[in-house]
């Protein structure tokens, strides 16, 4: 950061839950909020405590981002405001059901939430990013970005370009001060659960981690230079052997003639 421009974190999905958990994380560590989200009165509610809190300067804006219109005017202020080097890309919704049962226009949501305004407050915010060499995305995605249920097809396949989306970004910023982390929850105690997925307590409780515990792990793993973060995996080899596998699986294809098994 220079002397004369204080660092600007922008979170979206800041109302509540992990959201709000990483706009209060960030304030303690002295940077200027810009918090995004539906629901004004919560919003400004946090925006009053963090302020008053930790003395930091907190923006509100009221912006729904399953809209054009939403995602307009905050790519607008990632575009224009040069203290942002902060971006959580953590507004997500998670309808499950089967891809026939699901209301096509409760797909089409989730999609406009989870992949279109991820990705267009990325490339608005990266050009400032590269030009000044420093800045930090932060795109919450899901440990379901591997794996799929019957009732998780969308939002599995929403989360997957989340993850893949990121490792791109990553590779194209690699000689850049840029950082670019995905951020892959399991289960995490938030109003998601409140009619979208299951009663919380429907769930054993040692499945299911705290926003605080999850948020402080997601930080932890950005201090230490994670590029992916699975704050609930205790063997990190576990993932560095699934980078492997896919990297072999990957050069495997690689070739022009089909597999023997195929041949005919």
């Amino acid at each position: 950061m220079s002397n004369t421009t204080r660092s600007t974190a922008l979170v979206t999905g800041a109302s509540s839950g992990i959201g709000a958990t990483y706009a209060r994380r960030l304030a303690a560590r002295g940077h200027d909020l810009i918090l995004v989200a539906r629901r004004a009165d919560r919003l400004e509610q946090l925006a009053n405590d963090l302020a008053g809190t930790y003395g930091v300067a907190v923006r509100t804006v009221i912006a729904d981002l399953s809209t054009e219109a939403g995602v307009a005017e905050v790519g607008d202020i990632l575009k224009a405001d040069v203290s942002v080097d902060i971006l959580v890309n953590n507004a997500g919704v998670s309808p499950l059901g089967s891809s026939t049962t699901l209301p096509q226009e409760v797909i089409d949501t989730m999609i406009a939430v989870n992949i279109t305004a991820l990705t267009h407050l990325s490339r608005a915010a990266l050009p400032g990013f590269i030009a000044r060499n420093r800045g930090t995305i932060v795109n919450i995605g899901s440990v379901m970005a591997f794996n799929a249920f019957p009732i998780t097809s969308a939002y599995s396949g929403s989360k997957a370009y989340v993850l893949l989306f990121s490792k791109g970004l990553q590779a194209e910023l690699k000689d850049t001060n840029v950082r670019v982390q995905a951020v892959l929850p399991a289960g995490v105690a938030t109003e998601i659960y409140d009619g979208s997925i299951m009663p919380l307590d429907s769930i054993p409780k040692e499945l299911v981690m705290s926003v605080d515990n999850l948020v402080d792990a997601a930080l932890a793993g950005l201090d230490s230079g994670e590029s992916t973060t699975l704050p609930s995996v205790n063997d990190a080899e576990l993932w560095t052997r699934y980078e492997s596998a896919r990297d072999a699986l990957f050069a495997a294809t690689q070739t022009g003639n089909p597999a023997s098994r195929y041949r005919f």
